[in-house]
């Protein structure tokens, strides 16, 4: 049984960092004029995509050994040399210390998630689903078509974001440990879901639907095939993130996934 202590907090606060280095890598590779970069200090990454970029920001902070003020000056004068904000995740198994370091160094909370995780240690259950729907990692040469069907899914609410979520799901999709999956109903897209994989833990990411293919069951038949596929490579813990008590929250805890905690983000405001 998995306990949810420190030692676990570090194994999926280091899975989602890497996974964010590892696009950051990817953006370098890629666009090399982005000027995207990351570093470790005091156990934590801190990456830089760009200035609007939801990745720009750290992991870890505090979870590997205690954050300093020091440490807080390098990160943040990462971050300044890019012209970029300043976020930090934090598990609340940090020591509490860094909450009042944070605070006098005006930081304030902004959001929170629920991370959660499920033990890889028996079959995964599958529900009937519709005929014609199916699920599969794309091609190499399928990035455009995951990348413009996350992309149209965003945008139904966010039509500003079209632009932004299709370069954005373009680099997600050619990632190194990164395993794009589409969801086909009668061989035309509706919906996608990511897998990241590293070491023995695999991470569910970029779930999205488009509108005329929604509650057809996509995204469940989404799930169960990456987490059949992280147990086929040797995965002993899937995790995923949410806003809590969301509907991806809820859905997530239907198919065997607990809350390890609830981690909060922090804004440098002052």
């Amino acid at each position: 049984m998995i306990f949810s202590d420190i030692v676990l907090s570090q194994k999926l606060e280091r899975t989602e960092a890497r996974a964010n280095a590892d696009f950051v890598d990817t953006r370098a590779r890629l666009d090399p004029a982005n000027g995207a970069a990351w570093i470790e200090v005091g156990g934590a990454y801190a990456m830089f995509d760009s200035p609007e970029s939801p990745l720009t920001q750290t992991f870890g902070l505090g979870i590997f050994e205690g954050a300093t003020d020091e440490h807080l000056d390098e990160i943040e004068a990462f971050f300044l040399k890019h012209n970029a904000p300043v976020f930090h995740e934090v598990s609340p198994l940090v020591d509490f210390s860094l909450m009042e370091l944070l605070s006098g160094r005006g930081y304030r909370p902004i959001e929170l998630t629920s991370v959660m995780y499920r033990e890889l240690d028996a079959a995964i259950e599958k529900r009937e689903r519709i005929p014609g729907l199916a699920t599969r990692v794309i091609d190499e040469n399928e990035v455009e078509l995951w990348a413009k069907t996350s992309a149209d899914a965003w945008t139904a609410e966010h039509k500003e974001l079209g632009d932004f979520m299709f370069n954005f799901g373009s680099v997600s999709a050619s990632c190194r440990g990164s395993y794009p999956y589409i969801a086909e109903l009668n061989g035309q897209p509706i919906a996608t879901g990511m897998l990241f994989i590293y070491d023995d833990v695999a991470m569910l990411a970029g779930a999205s639907t488009i509108v005329s293919g929604r509650n057809q069951g996509a995204q469940t038949a989404l799930l169960e095939d990456r987490l059949q596929f992280a147990v086929s490579k040797g995965c002993s813990l899937a995790i995923m993130g949410a806003a809590p008590g969301s509907q991806s929250q809820k859905n997530a805890q239907k198919n065997g996934f607990q809350i390890a905690y609830t981690r909060t983000k922090w804004q440098k405001i002052g």
